[in-house]
């Protein structure tokens, strides 16, 4: 498998994380958007990433790559076996993007006003679920699952984008703690997430 990812990208890093918890080998390629490689220009009418290949399938659309992932290498699964529990962490991870990584490209490179607004936007939704993560050991579940995938890399970039939790916070801040300590998420890291501060 190859994936063309970015390694200051939260989408792919959603992927890379998927990966890793599945033990997966993938070759990956760093792309710069300004310059995709032409590879990628042949494979992907979009040119996003992440985008993955494996044999003559081309996936893109993190959401989409993580379920392929999740169908084609059953083991571990990260999302539940049957359909209404796979349904719940559809309209979950839905509500993650649109809430979450909607403000990702104003956090990283929007005018300075938009920054603001969307870093004040992103702390008030992420303080708004702070109940979620009292309700089971991981995010909604009892396992490390495609959840704590999604949301992992949107919570390690929040001291990048300078967004502060407040005090208060105890349970979103032992998640983290747990969140990043899994082997998954450390394996999944690229050197420029690494350097992020912390």
């Amino acid at each position: 498998m190859t994936l063309f990812s970015r390694g200051d990208d939260p989408h792919s890093h959603r992927v890379r994380i998927v990966l890793a918890a599945k033990s997966l080998e993938a070759r990956v390629v760093e792309c710069d958007p300004a310059r995709p490689p032409e590879d990628l220009i042949d494979l992907n009418p979009f040119q996003s990433v992440p985008t993955l290949v494996d044999r003559d399938l081309v996936i893109y659309g993190p959401g989409i790559i993580c379920e392929y992932l999740d169908e084609r290498f059953p083991a571990p699964a990260l999302l539940p076996g049957d359909p209404a529990g796979r349904a719940q962490v559809r309209v979950a991870a839905h509500r993650i993007e649109q809430d979450w990584y909607s403000l990702v490209p104003a956090l990283d490179g929007g005018e300075r006003r938009e920054a603001l607004r969307a870093r004040s936007l992103l702390l008030e939704t992420v303080l708004a679920s702070e109940p979620l993560f009292r309700v089971k050991p991981w995010f909604l579940a009892d396992q490390f699952s495609a959840l704590d995938a999604a949301i992992a890399p949107i919570l390690w970039r929040l001291p990048h984008w300078q967004v502060v939790l407040p005090d208060g916070t105890a349970s979103i801040e032992r998640y983290c703690r747990k969140v990043f300590a899994q082997p998954a998420f450390r394996a999944s890291l690229s050197e420029r997430e690494r350097e992020m501060p912390h």
